[in-house]
């Protein structure tokens, strides 16, 4: 393995293209995205959040995915050492039509995000059988 492989990205702040109503940093979560046959998945690095703080929305052909982490600590306890940031997770993507947007499904486990995008049927590969004359 090289060095290379062995580092950790840290949180990335979001870059700020628009104006914040809301205080503290806004964080692009890692994803990866692959696709099979049937369906495009996307997984979305999401440490220290639970499901019930994840919001998916799907508007005008953009899907958005935001979620906030709550500080760690309780209130009797006070940091020795702070380099666990918390904050918001927000990053959104264009949808394309090969996408079916009402079969869109969400899980969560392990901080990991998975989002199950099923191709509409015009999108899926199919096989043209040759016929003879």
């Amino acid at each position: 393995m090289s060095d290379k492989e062995l580092q950790v990205r840290g949180k990335q702040e979001a870059p700020a293209d628009r104006e914040q109503t809301r205080p503290g940093p806004v964080f692009m979560p890692a994803v990866d995205i692959f696709e099979s046959g049937d369906v495009i998945t996307l997984l979305a690095d999401v440490p220290g959040v639970s499901s019930d703080r994840i919001n998916i929305d799907v508007r005008e052909d953009q899907l958005t995915i935001t979620a906030e982490i709550d500080p760690q600590k309780s209130e009797e306890e006070r940091y020795l050492l702070h380099e666990y940031e918390t904050g918001m997770y927000q990053r959104a993507f264009s949808l394309s039509d090969r996408v079916d947007q009402s079969k869109i499904s969400a899980t969560m486990k392990d901080g990991v995000l998975r989002l199950d995008l099923p191709k509409a049927e015009k999108a899926k590969p199919r096989r043209i059988e040759v016929k003879t004359d």
